[in-house]
């Protein structure tokens, strides 16, 4: 058993507070811009326009991460919805982040030509591992708690109630590790068709998601969570593009590894 104590706030600055979510934010957006700076030429990207790309992925991402927070707590967000605007009283949505990234790099990509297959392909390892220490933080900050359990490694969270509990945070990055390991392997095969990684994300973070969310407290909408059914729908959406567009590249991977 473990009784949380951590401090959510590592810096304080007079009345501004410099908080670990944050600080993983800025990371992420720091790993993502050291990632596609490094193989812009891969993708025909000037330095400016990896730049503007990033800016564009970066706004999708705060817009669509807080817009669908409507979702989970629709009395406070659809009364209030300047309340949307407060980033800095917490709660972002990973679905509607994701969304949100997505959308505002295929505008850009269209505005500019550029191949937003291959830009999805590469962004989706940073992202990735960026959403992978997102659960650190939010561990740290004993947020998104999970179920009862009395096992020998549950967590109280005092700041919620004494209640031990799974430290459902923790396993999401593990799991989410385990999907960048996987995205890291097939970047370095680099034989796919454009899009093939990209899908690989939006699949296994599906999977993973929806195993990792039996653990959190949550409330159930026939058997499933909203964050699972969320994710059934990545899953549904990468499996029909997987058949339509990478058949031969599953065929390929299975037998390049007999």
């Amino acid at each position: 058993m473990y009784i949380h104590n951590l401090n959510p706030t590592p810096f304080n600055f007079g009345p501004l507070e410099i908080r670990w979510y944050g600080l993983v934010y800025a990371f992420g957006f720091i790993i993502a811009a050291y990632w596609l700076h490094k193989y812009k030429e891969r993708l025909n990207l000037t330095k400016d326009q990896a730049s503007d790309l990033l800016f564009y992925i970066f706004l999708g991402l705060l817009i669509g991460a807080r817009t669908f927070m409507i979702f989970w707590q629709p009395q406070e967000f659809l009364y209030h919805p300047w309340n949307l605007i407060k980033i800095w009283e917490g709660g972002m949505s990973f679905h509607g982040g994701l969304l949100g990234a997505i959308i505002g790099a295929y505008l850009y990509s269209k505005k500019r030509q550029l191949p937003f297959w291959k830009i999805a392909d590469l962004l989706a390892i940073p992202a990735i591992f960026a959403l992978a220490l997102g659960r650190i933080a939010n561990f740290i900050n004993g947020e998104l708690i999970g179920r009862p359990f009395s096992g020998s490694w549950c967590v109280i969270f005092p700041n919620q109630d004494q209640v031990c509990r799974h430290p459902n945070m923790i396993y999401s990055f593990f799991q989410r590790m385990a999907v960048f390991s996987w995205l890291m392997y097939l970047h370095y095969k680099d034989n796919f068709t454009p899009g093939f990684i990209f899908w690989n994300l939006i699949f296994w973070e599906g999977v993973g998601r929806i195993i990792v969310d039996f653990f959190r407290e949550d409330l159930l909408y026939f058997g499933f969570s909203l964050g699972q059914w969320f994710s059934l729908t990545m899953i549904l959406s990468a499996l029909l593009a997987f058949r339509i567009n990478y058949r031969a590249d599953w065929n390929n991977l299975f037998n390049s590894n007999k």
